[in-house]
C-alpha cells in the first residue's frame, strides 16, 4: 500500500506560525503532525509515502528524510505551483498503483486507516472518501419568512448537523488516473463529482468512534494540542 501526503500548502490561515514553518511541521507536544500521520499510515500497512510539497519544502525534507527512521520509504514531489487538492497526484500516477491513500498533511485524527482501506477493497470503489460529522451552531434566533416578508416561524439558536470531508481518501489508480493530469490545478471535490458523473461507486466512508480535527485555523491548532496531550495515546498506534 502507498499513499501520499498533501503537504504543500501555505497555510495562510494559521498565520503568522506558519510564516516560518509549513503546516505538516507544526508540532503537537513533541511531534510534529506529519510525523504522526507517518506513524498511522506505517501501522497501516503503508510501506511507501510519496510528499507533494511546496511551501518551505527544505524544511519537510530536512526533518522526513528518507523515511528510514519512520520505517517507511519517502520520496518527494515539488510542486512548482499551486495545484490544488487532487493536482499533485498527476505527477505521481505512475508511481502508483491499486488502491493508494490521499491525506492532508494538517489533520489530527484517530480513525482506523485499515478499517477505511477495507471498505474501499469491499464495496470495489473507484474512491471512498472518510467523513466525520460536525455540529454547526448559529448563536441568532432564525426568523423564516415567506414571500411577503411575513413570520412563518422561528428558530432560537439552532444546531445542526452535517457530513464532512475529513481531507483523507482512498482512491483507486485506474478509476481516477485519466482525470488527473501533470501540472494542472485540480481540487479533490471536483474528482469526487466527475467519478459520480461517470457512474463510478464513490462511497463515504464513517467510524462513529473516531475524532478528528483539521487544524487549519489558529483556534483548531490550540485544541488539537490540548486534545493530544490529554489523550495521546489515542493517536499514537502502538
Amino acid at each position: 500500500m502507498k499513499a501520499v501526503i498533501m503537504a504543500g500548502g501555505k497555510g495562510t490561515r494559521l498565520q503568522p506560525y506558519t510564516a516560518l514553518f509549513p503546516k505538516p511541521l507544526m508540532p503537537l507536544g513533541d511531534m510534529p503532525v506529519i510525523e504522526l500521520l507517518l506513524h498511522q499510515l506505517k501501522k497501516a500497512g503503508v510501506t511507501e509515502v510519496f510528499l507533494a510539497v511546496n511551501h518551505l519544502h527544505h524544511l519537510i525534507r530536512a526533518f522526513c528524510g528518507d523515511g528510514s527512521r519512520f520505517g517507511l520509504k519517502l520520496d518527494y514531489s515539488l510542486e512548482d505551483s499551486p495545484l490544488g487538492t487532487a493536482g499533485p497526484l498527476g505527477g505521481l500516477m505512475d508511481k502508483l498503483e491499486g488502491n493508494f491513500i490521499v491525506t492532508n498533511g494538517d489533520l489530527l485524527t484517530t480513525l482506523d486507516l485499515r478499517k477505511l482501506i477495507a471498505a474501499q477493497i469491499e464495496r470495489n470503489a473507484a474512491a471512498t472518501i472518510s467523513v466525520y460529522e460536525r455540529e454547526v451552531k448559529i448563536d441568532f434566533g432564525l426568523v423564516q419568512t415567506d414571500g411577503n416578508m411575513n413570520l412563518t416561524g422561528y428558530l432560537e439558536k439552532p444546531v445542526t448537523r452535517h457530513l464532512v470531508s475529513m481531507g483523507l481518501y482512498v482512491l483507486n489508480r485506474d478509476a481516477v488516473s485519466h482525470h488527473i493530469k501533470p501540472d494542472t490545478y485540480f481540487d479533490m471535490p471536483d474528482l469526487m463529482k466527475a467519478l459520480v458523473a461517470e457512474g463510478k461507486s464513490v462511497h463515504c466512508h464513517q467510524q462513529a468512534d473516531s475524532f478528528w480535527l483539521d487544524i487549519g485555523r489558529p483556534d483548531d491548532y490550540a485544541t488539537a494540542q490540548q486534545i493530544f496531550a490529554e489523550k495521546r495515546e489515542l493517536f499514537l498506534p502502538v
